[in-house]
Order: structure tokens, then sequence, then C-alpha cells
């Protein structure tokens, strides 16, 4: 494997509003083909918006979701892609042919869909139907994995995409600033978003705090470093519906070392050079090479109640 660079980004979407959207994509996509990246990431929902679909209806959501590969957004980020010679991932909502609702997250390239990503345990609307299935792909002699949000939360998914081969996961996001049961835990004033430029102290420290990035960094980087991966992070910044995102978008290298990080208080790409020598020299290869399947095999694997989630839970 050669050395590859890639950027991951943020933005402020619109909901609902697919062209204003990936307008803002192409923008980005640009700044970071410009730079040298081979591949740009973009959050969880980017073509559509996120929060404002747990008050549609399934007759909206059906509206709103498109045909993979033949809706017209694949099209458009298709055109992006060549255009800018860059590979995109980005997120949207997918409906098939029965008229079942998916979260989904596409990795595109000039010459179209290279992979698709169903969220294993979507929330934000009660008509999307979890996916089934873990995705490894290939991108320039890496092997990639895709893994969407809460997906991310249960570890069992990104231990098992690595061990299905990844050694990079596309993790996109709309998370953070949200009520939980975690202490400290809520939403972030959106006063504190429309007066960023005259204050920006203020929202900075509640972005970083244990509302946002504080929080963020209890488990990220150990996903990364238990399975010696490349976790490319992607979240969204600004208002998304009546909530504001924090941003923070980063790549974290398989030792759990942040090598490129979104710091505007605005739209923003941060890009990253990964190599292959990292894949086996961190602690997580090890790790893998030592497990001892036989004695957990049959209590990981037994069946449970799911618990109910709850929107806000982090």
């Amino acid at each position: 494997m050669d050395n590859l660079k890639i950027a991951t980004a943020q933005f402020e979407h619109k909901s609902g509003d697919k062209k204003y959207n990936l307008q803002i994509i192409n923008q980005l996509s640009a700044n970071a083909a410009k730079e040298g990246a081979n591949v740009v990431a973009f959050h969880e929902c980017s073509v559509t918006g996120y929060t404002f679909a747990m008050h549609l209806s399934r007759e909206q959501m059906l509206d709103l979701a498109e045909y993979i590969p033949d809706g017209p957004s694949i099209v458009k980020l298709t055109e992006i892609a060549r255009e800018h010679n860059i590979t995109v991932l980005a997120g949207l909502f997918e409906k098939d042919t029965e008229d079942k609702l998916y979260k989904a997250y596409v990795c595109v390239d000039k010459n179209g869909l290279v992979a698709k990503f169903r969220k294993l345990h979507p929330f934000i609307n009660p008509h999307l139907t979890p996916g089934n299935q873990y995705v490894v792909f290939n991108l320039y002699g890496w092997k990639c994995g895709i893994l969407v949000c809460y997906d991310n939360n249960i570890i069992e998914n990104v231990r098992a995409t690595a061990l299905l081969g990844a050694d990079i996961i596309f993790m996109p996001h709309v998370t953070m600033c949200t009520p939980s049961t975690r202490p400290g835990a809520g939403f972030v004033d959106p006063e504190l978003w429309e007066n960023r430029e005259a204050d920006p102290t203020s929202l900075r420290q509640e972005f970083d705090g244990p509302k946002g990035r504080e929080w963020l960094m209890k488990w990220l980087p150990s996903r990364a470093y238990d399975n010696a991966i490349y976790a490319v992070f992607a979240n969204a910044i600004g208002m998304d519906d009546d909530q504001l995102k924090n941003g923070c978008s980063m790549i974290i290298d398989p030792y759990g070392d942040i090598i490129a990080e979104c710091r505007k208080l605005d739209n923003d790409i941060a890009i990253a050079t990964i190599t292959p020598d990292k894949l086996q020299k961190a602690g997580g290869y090890r790790y893998r090479k030592a497990r001892r399947p036989d004695l957990y095999r049959d209590i990981i694997g037994q069946e449970h109640v799911a618990e109910q989630k709850v929107v806000w839970l982090s």
C-alpha cells in the first residue's frame, strides 16, 4: 500500500436542502483536492440534513429518500468526484423498491458508486430500517470500512469491521451537544453560534467541554487504538434543525493519536497523510493477534434483549 492523503470535513448543512448541501460538498471537495487529498469524507446525512427527520412522516421520508445508486444525489456526487478527481463519502436517506427506508452512507468516485453502507442502529426516525451487514471495500489499495454514528458506540461493530480486514474506518456522525445521562451533557445555546465572531471563546469552551469534544475523547481514540485502524471521524458543525453541533472532525491514527482536526468555528477541512507502517507497529495489531475467541465466543455471541435507544442518548 502507498501513503494516502485523506480529508475529513465539517459544515453547517440545511435541513432538507439537498441542492445547498451538495453545493457545499462540492466546494469543500474542491478545496481538499487542491491540497492534494485523494479522499474526502463528510458527515452523516450530509446531503439531506439530519435532526429535522425526527418530525417527518413515512410519506415525507419517502419523498426525501433516494434510490441508490440511481438517485440524483449519487449522480451529483459522481460529478463532483469526477470534476475534482477525488473520492467522496457522504450520507443521505435511502429507499428501496419495497419502500423500506435506510440511513445510508456512500463512497463515490469518478466512475460512480464504490460502496454503500446502511446504518446498523438508526433511531432519528421510527420508519428507518436497520442495516444488517458490515461493508469492507478497496480504496487505492487500502481496505476501508464504514460505521455510522451510534454504530461506533457498540465496540463489537468496530472490532468486527477490523477483523474483516479494514485498515481505515470512516465514522460519519451528527453528534455531541445533546442531553444524556452522562455528567455534563446538554444542549449548547444557539446564541453562542450566532455571536461566534464577537465571542469565540465562550463557544469554544462549550464545544470543547463535557458537552462536546471532551466526551468524544473518552472513547473515539480507543476505537482506533484497540483495533490498530485509522478512524476518519466527520461531524456536522453549526445548526442542525434546532440543535447546535460542534464539528471537530478529525483523523486518528492506529496509535490513537489525532493527526488532523478541524478547529474553525465554520465550514472546514483537515487533511492527513496516512501511512501503512503504523497498521502493524501499533499495539492493537498485536492485541488482535493475541485474541482467544475460544474463551468468549459464546459469551459475546449470546442472545439478549436489545435496549430501547433514546434519541438523545450519547
